[in-house]
């Protein structure tokens, strides 16, 4: 194992010998299969430096341009990463799943703090939001084709909606998508191509990890402190490589918790206006949360598309999420929208837009808060001693593990214990260093005694140690 320093960062390069196994396919895919084999193995771990194209070529007498393949083929499976100026690691996230489904039965009384629900026990009142809906004359109307962008009465509502993001937009800026997954869906189809770079704060929603994979577009991992990206950081990343997007979450940042102040906002929308990137504003817990800061799409709107989703918020089941896009980008969206669902369901739409205009949506949203207010104070006593972030009515805190715990191996142990938690590898994008945390969910439990039988076991797990 050899040690060196890179840009004043300590890397560590193993001598690593792959054995491609088998005559039969090409030898790019053998070599992408031993890299994984060596991964899951132990043999490479998360952060090692692999050789370049040039001296593996030499060491296995194949083609530089075999390598080169091999190695796009790994990183497409998600187990490398190449950073230009450093060289190709094993990926942080190599040997987790950054997905946060599993299609896999749970055991019986697995403890769920892992999703952050959104305390499904007190959205609004389905049948009576429907009994509403099918007493009007004209209900059929909601069970037809319609505009991929939505009904101009439901964007009309969304743009109001906006406001509450402190964000001013009108009715023509807005698009009703399915949830802000599909939003995220439509947003790297629609305006994104294979192969395009897009600059992410080095932990993220790994939903958007998953689907990045899947269309081909590369992730580029930038530094973070406690108020989340790094304006440095991002400007040396765009100068480095051919970034062309920008995702952010800057009001209570998942994983991590994270809150951008107003001067980080107004810097980061100036880099992004510099370099010429389209901004993707992910504001899924904003509402969750307090705040009187305006997104940074409200910086640089020209640029911006602005998620306001509300699965967090009000309803997950609704799968309605209002994204606001300029001019410019609406019709690349507007088709995105058409090739994925050709419309959202009007139907959820018209329901959603009821509770926003009668008030039930504002006073989901307080109760919601004043839940998570009050399990938040429960675990601040049985949390003393810990170093955790969060907020007082965040849907979950990011915590800090002792030694020589990792995130991976207190979610591992976590589990076999019958807690289920999200270690920090899950987040962790490109080859960026991953800390030793946890994301742990106040809200993926029905009641707060549930919640608090979680976290003792947890912590009795971190007194007995890593044995």
């Amino acid at each position: 194992m050899t040690l060196y320093a890179v840009n004043g960062i300590i890397v560590c390069m193993t001598k690593w010998n792959p054995i491609l196994e088998g005559e039969e396919g090409p030898k790019f895919r053998a070599l992408a299969d031993a890299i994984e084999r060596d991964i899951f193995s132990g043999k490479l771990k998360p952060g090692d430096k692999l050789p370049t194209h040039r001296e593996l070529a030499d060491e296995l007498e194949i083609n530089v341009s075999t390598v080169t393949r091999g190695y796009v083929e790994a990183e497409r499976r998600g187990l490398i990463s190449g950073t230009v100026g450093r060289g190709t690691f094993v990926a942080s996230d190599a040997r987790v799943s950054s997905s946060m489904v599993s299609f896999e039965p749970h055991a019986p009384g697995l403890i769920e703090l892992g999703p952050a629900n959104s305390f499904y026990e007190l959205d609004p009142d389905i049948q009576e939001g429907m009994k509403r809906l099918i007493r009007r004359k004209n209900s059929n109307v909601f069970m037809r084709y319609t505009d991929p962008r939505g009904l101009p009465e439901h964007r009309a509502i969304g743009a109001e909606w906006c406001k509450r993001y402190r964000f001013e937009v009108t009715p023509d800026d807005v698009l009703i998508c399915s949830g802000a997954q599909h939003a995220l869906t439509c947003c790297l189809t629609g305006l994104f191509r294979a192969g395009d770079r897009i600059a992410t704060d080095s932990l993220i929603y790994p939903g958007l990890k998953t689907l990045a994979a899947m269309l081909g577009i590369r992730l580029v991992p930038v530094a973070m402190d406690k108020e989340g990206m790094l304006p440095d950081a991002l400007d040396a990343v765009c100068r480095r490589e051919k970034i062309t997007g920008l995702y952010l979450m800057p009001e209570f940042q998942n994983p991590t918790t994270a809150c951008m102040s107003a001067f980080r906002r107004e810097t980061i929308a100036l880099i992004a206006r510099k370099h010429g990137l389209i901004i993707i504003e992910d504001d899924a817990y904003a509402l969750t949360v307090q705040s009187s800061l305006s997104p940074v799409s409200s910086l640089a709107p020209e640029n911006s598309v602005h998620i306001a989703g509300l699965s967090k918020s009000l309803a997950v089941g609704l799968r309605v999420a209002f994204m606001s896009s300029p001019k410019s980008l609406r019709d690349k969206l507007s088709h995105a929208i058409l090739n994925t669902v050709w419309m959202t369901p009007p139907l959820n739409a018209e329901l959603a837009t009821e509770w926003i205009k009668d008030g039930t949506a504002d006073r989901v949203i307080k109760l919601k808060q004043n839940e998570a207010e009050k399990r938040f104070s429960v675990i601040k006593d049985l949390l003393s001693g810990l170093t955790y972030f969060g907020k007082p009515t965040g849907l979950f805190i990011w915590l800090q593990l002792p030694e020589p715990w990792r995130g991976y191996t207190f979610e591992a142990r976590a589990r076999e214990s019958g807690v289920n938690i999200f270690g920090a590898e899950k987040f962790a994008v490109g080859d960026s260093v991953v800390p030793a945390m946890a994301r742990i969910s106040l809200s993926g439990t029905r009641t707060t005694d549930e919640l608090l039988q979680g976290l003792n076991i947890l912590l009795e797990i971190l007194r007995k140690g890593l044995v």
